[in-house]
């Protein structure tokens, strides 16, 4: 199997990050990494809010949220005045949950690709209201139109009272057509949560025209924002309905004050994350987003072939940006969530490389992600170890 040609680096991008030089960090997607530039932005602003917290909190934080918002909204396509910043995509995914009226007999539909943290929070809410978390399985791979045909032979009109899709799943790098779902569960008043944790930044989106009802998106993995960054866009609807999942002095002001303002809450990461928009555009983001895919396609070739994985078996992204691939591991490897941890931890203690290893399907999945920071050397040199760790692990 041919591994293919890797693309050149972007000229100075690496110096950009503060990546230990000892690790090959192949697993941007978990928490991504944040530029020099935006660590001292965040910095900064620390630095402000410690010189005189009275002043920080109490003038004109609210005007400075509400630009931030704009910004980062404008980015990804989204209603600025009908969305809010929070602090992750799971935390956004919570509070609509939480808005969402539920009785015993109806159900939540998620489907076997939702990111773990969502899926619990979908358990909890659905026991407290006494009613139901139903899951369709998704094959992998599948066409665009397999997996809305799916999706829409598991709806239940009249039962499920909110459909949650991943635009990019966490585990499997899967795309879901989001736009054609929703408008398969519109058909039947179903509202629509997309979990859009890995897209601003990644992948061209216009939130607007994606007809989802609630559009949750974290800015700190691919659009360079300090960690604790997202944005939940809710449609018009159901905006008056959104509550906060605390309650403070924002709150009489509704929706999306409400859910922004957290009295004494470290408003830094946010701030500072139009200067992570910043550092992404200087870049070139179509030249990031053209290298990031052919690296992450060139990585999971040579791991692949490393791993005697057929062709056949590698799944294809349906969207040629997408910057995360999958290797799927040998049979009995990592079928449970511990043991994927487990062997992760392996790989980063053993071979100093820090990937992200899942259990889905009963298969373990190694998740290989790129970013302007990686070298194609360092996919060469985790292919070339990581079949002997493997078959030494086994043992």
């Amino acid at each position: 199997m041919s591994a293919g040609e890797p693309p050149a680096p972007i000229p100075g991008a690496r110096l950009l990050f503060s990546i230990d030089p000892g690790v090959s960090y192949l697993n941007h997607g978990s928490f991504g990494a944040v530029p020099i530039g935006v660590q001292r932005a965040q910095q900064r602003l620390r630095d402000e809010t410690e010189s005189n917290p009275l002043r920080f909190y109490a003038q004109g934080l609210n005007d400075r949220i509400i630009h931030t918002r704009r910004h980062l909204a404008a980015f990804v396509g989204a209603d600025a005045e009908g969305s809010a910043l929070v602090p992750n995509t799971t935390a956004g995914a919570s509070l609509v949950l939480g808005s969402v009226k539920l009785e015993p007999t109806d159900e939540v539909l998620v489907t076997d690709h939702a990111y773990g943290s969502v899926a619990l929070a979908t358990r909890r809410r659905c026991r407290r209201a006494g009613a139901t978390v139903r899951t369709v399985a998704l094959p992998m791979p599948a066409a665009d139109g397999e997996l809305v045909s799916r999706v829409r032979a598991a709806l239940r009109p009249g039962r499920t009272k909110l459909l949650i899709i991943d635009q990019i799943a966490s585990a499997t790098a899967m795309t879901f057509p989001v736009r054609e779902i929703t408008a398969a569960a519109h058909e039947h008043d179903i509202p629509v949560l997309v979990d859009a944790a890995h897209v601003p930044g990644m992948l061209p989106v216009d939130v607007a025209s994606s007809g989802a009802d609630f559009w949750v998106g974290n800015f700190h993995k691919w659009a360079f924002a300090p960690r604790g960054t997202a944005l939940l866009s809710v449609a018009p609807p159901w905006r008056r309905k959104m509550e906060p999942l605390v309650v403070s002095w924002e709150q009489d002001q509704g929706y999306p004050h409400s859910v922004e303002f957290q009295g004494t809450l470290d408003y830094s990461p946010w701030l500072a994350a139009p200067t992570g928009l910043f550092t992404l555009r200087t870049l070139g983001w179509d030249q990031v987003r053209a290298h990031n895919s052919a690296l992450a396609a060139y990585g999971q070739r040579v791991v692949a072939e490393a791993l005697d994985v057929p062709v056949g078996d590698l799944p294809r992204p349906a969207d040629p940006d997408l910057a995360m691939r999958v290797v799927p591991l040998p049979a009995g490897l990592a079928t449970t969530p511990p043991e994927a941890q487990a062997l992760r931890n392996h790989i980063s203690d053993k071979l100093a490389v820090e990937t992200a290893v899942n259990a889905w399907g009963g298969r373990g999945l190694l998740r290989l992600s790129a970013q302007v920071y990686n070298r194609p050397e360092e996919y060469d040199r985790f292919a070339e170890r990581l079949p002997q760790l493997l078959h030494d692990y086994r043992r």
